[in-house]
């Protein structure tokens, strides 16, 4: 087996984070309380959006969004099929259906003009994906769901410090996703959050995240707290720990230096492969900020290597790599739906046949970068 010297993605902990981490620990209170609440304001703050629910998973807070929005069987939400399977599962989960509309050439986000045609009467959200963390065209989308009385959930999970047009990802649309899975550009271990404007949503999605109780743990066994609870609705168990918290906290003061290295390595990259004839290179909007979650090429249709051929030299280099994303279509429990075939997403597809996503991580060091850029010049072209 070969030695993996460039590993795809290296999680950033520094000190602070151990330390901040084990100060909980010692607490004696590890499950969700004080630093769930500290880490809830810090990101408000940071996003712009004046209500934020820290659960356990950017998946938990689509499924909560959707629930609170009162989803269910013959409702229909509009999303892509260029994305991770939990953007379309939690649509699933909550009984309605997903339509599937292609993505633009330029960056593999959602296309606005396909939206619209395909809303019905039947049509409740829109739940766009910024891929990457290259934002959508959120002032069309916007539009367009005004027009219709729709709801738009950003699948944000890529997408925590990009701005668009000058306005921070999470106070954009109704509601937005964040994730901070351990591969994220800031982490908690596992976790996620629900950012919006819309106060009802925010108490209802609160409730939700516990069991629908009328009290949580800490209010039932902290200082002052009673054990006498009530079951208001049938919710889910998805709340974030302290632990995990705690380490979130520290992560988010780090996150503007994350993004600037994070920029760095990509401007590195770009730097390298602009004249490879072979590579399509990411494309971006310069009006916006973009945090760089990972950095995706794709191998031009004719190259004289595949796509699966740059992955296993890559590999065979010691150099780490990922494809996203498979489209959701096809996936053996998407098939079995009976609603979509190869060919119905021709854009996704043609995107998808050759992704290949490279290693991107603060502390990638130039030398690294260059290394990865001469590996895949090498490997296209048989040297």
């Amino acid at each position: 087996m070969v030695e993996q010297r460039i590993p795809f993605v290296k999680v950033e902990l520094d000190e602070a984070d151990i330390a901040a981490v084990e100060r909980v620990l010692r607490s004696g209170w590890l499950t969700t309380a004080s630093q769930v609440k500290a880490l809830e304001a810090e990101l408000a703050a940071y996003t712009g959006a004046p209500y934020v629910n820290a659960v356990n998973s950017a998946t938990a807070a689509m499924h909560l969004c959707l629930a609170a929005w009162d989803l269910g069987p013959g409702d229909e939400v509009i999303t892509t099929p260029y994305t991770f399977t939990a953007t379309a599962n939690v649509i699933v989960h909550t009984g309605a259906s997903p339509v599937l509309v292609d993505v633009r050439e330029s960056d593999a986000n959602i296309d606005p003009e396909l939206i619209e045609q395909a809303i019905t009467p039947n049509t409740k959200v829109i739940l766009p994906v910024h891929i990457s963390g290259e934002p959508c065209d959120m002032d069309a989308i916007m539009d367009i769901a005004r027009r219709h009385g729709l709801k738009v959930l950003e699948d944000a999970a890529h997408a925590i410090g990009t701005i668009y047009r000058g306005r921070p990802c999470g106070s954009l649309g109704d509601a937005a996703a964040f994730s901070f899975y351990a591969n994220k550009t800031m982490t908690t271990g596992e976790g996620g959050a629900l950012a919006t404007a819309d106060e009802g949503l925010s108490t209802r999605v609160r409730k939700l995240t516990l069991h629908g109780m009328s009290k949580d743990a800490y209010n039932r066994y902290g200082a002052g707290g009673t054990w006498r609870y009530d079951i208001e609705e049938f919710g889910f168990k998805d709340n974030l720990t302290d632990i995990a918290a705690a380490l979130g906290r520290s992560q988010l003061a780090r996150l503007e230096q994350f993004i600037e290295d994070r920029t760095r390595v990509a401007q590195r990259y770009i730097a390298n492969l602009r004249d490879e004839p072979d590579i399509l290179l990411p494309l971006f909007s310069e009006e916006n900020r973009h945090p760089w979650h990972i950095f995706m090429i794709r191998v031009r249709e004719g190259a004289q290597a595949s796509r699966d051929d740059v992955i296993a030299g890559l590999t065979e280099r010691g150099i780490g790599t990922s494809v996203h994303f498979i489209p959701l279509h096809y996936h053996t429990a998407y098939k079995k739906l009976g609603r979509w075939q190869e060919g119905d997403f021709p854009v996704a597809e043609r995107f998808f046949a050759g992704e290949v996503t490279l290693p991107m991580y603060p502390g990638l060091t130039n030398a690294e970068v260059d290394e990865v850029c001469q590996a895949l010049r090498e490997t296209l072209h048989g040297t």
